[in-house]
């Protein structure tokens, strides 16, 4: 129910959803779409995470690679989130994902990054034989950032960021 304001009319912004949305079905189609439901939350949650294996190293590639997408996709997953978009690079993870906001960003980050790091170290036995290595496949910390309107322009910088660095590489070998 709309509550009145100082001035005895109703604030706009304790209207229901509904109300507030455009008056045309297809912007209102558009402007509740992006948005999830839970049962008493409608949310549109979206974030930016990247993060590095110990010591930067260049191992994610192959079918190391492989493992750290399939890994990255059945944690999120389980614990129900939904990855918009993905780059395994060979030093560093991008990752879009929406989390509802019963998941704690900081929770979600260290069950991927331990439950992927044991998923890393199962099949791939030679990496946990290295002395530097140890149990720890990813380097501590995380870089985490919202996505809010320019959520394209972010898409299109985590779809496209390997591109870039191989034209940079590129670049370097030949001065």
């Amino acid at each position: 129910m709309p509550v009145p304001d100082g001035n005895g009319d109703k604030a706009a912004h304790c209207y229901p959803l509904r109300r507030v949305v455009a008056a045309t079905s297809d912007a209102k189609e558009e402007a509740v779409s992006r948005f999830r439901r839970l049962s008493h939350t409608l949310w549109h949650c979206q974030y930016h995470v990247v993060w590095v294996p110990k010591y930067r190293y260049r191992i994610l590639t192959g079918s190391v690679k492989q493992a750290a997408e399939d890994g990255v996709q059945a944690i999120c997953g389980y614990a129900g989130c939904e990855v918009v978009e993905l780059n395994v690079q060979p030093d560093h993870i991008h990752l879009v994902l929406m989390i509802p906001p019963k998941v704690a960003v900081s929770d979600l980050l260290d069950r991927l990054k331990g439950q992927s790091s044991m998923k890393m170290f199962h099949p791939f036995r030679y990496l946990k034989k290295k002395p530097y290595w140890g149990n720890h496949f990813w380097a501590k910390g995380y870089c985490v950032d919202t996505v809010g309107l320019d959520a394209d322009m972010i898409r299109k910088y985590v779809r496209y960021q390997e591109q870039k660095e191989q034209q940079f590489e590129q670049l370097q070998l030949c001065d």
